[in-house]
């Protein structure tokens, strides 16, 4: 990948690297923000003020906007320098750490979200849901450390 036409356009563009790098980090900023939000309100922030169903129907489709522009630059990024990123002893940390985030949001969705209308006015939300609004909170915030460790290690 990095001797492709691709990664040779990122590598020697100027100002392309640092443009994308710079999309990269806006489009982790439009992620993990809108998902942390998300993540609070089902480990009961706001649960007066704020449906977790409102708050899904608003900040999901901003996050998944993130993750697009996120997933892009970052393919774009790693074409540039795809030898010293593999080589990176991050790498394998925040691919594993993007795969469990992958994983947790599908369970989520797939199991205790589709039953959020017999529990969106509860108290509490359920434990399941819970459990996974502190695994999203963990796995980005490691995506986002390893991703720094990237340039380092």
């Amino acid at each position: 990948m990095q001797d492709s036409a691709l990664g040779d356009a990122v590598r020697t563009t100027p100002f392309m690297y640092a443009a994308l790098e710079s999309l990269h980090i806006l489009g982790i900023a439009v992620l993990v923000g809108p998902a942390f939000a998300f993540d609070l309100r089902l480990l009961g922030v706001g649960r007066r003020l704020v449906p977790v169903t409102r708050a899904a129907r608003y900040l999901l489709p901003v996050s998944h906007l993130g993750l697009a522009v996120a997933v892009v630059t970052g393919i774009l990024l790693f074409s540039a320098q795809a030898l010293g990123v593999a080589g990176s002893s991050a790498a394998p940390w925040k691919l594993g750490l993007l795969v469990l985030a992958g994983l947790n949001a599908f369970v989520f969705h797939r199991g205790v979200y589709r039953r959020v209308d017999e529990w969106a006015d509860a108290d509490a939300t359920p434990v399941a849901a819970r459990v996974s609004a502190v695994v999203s909170m963990t796995t980005w915030t490691g995506v986002i450390f390893a991703g720094r460790f990237l340039a380092y290690v």
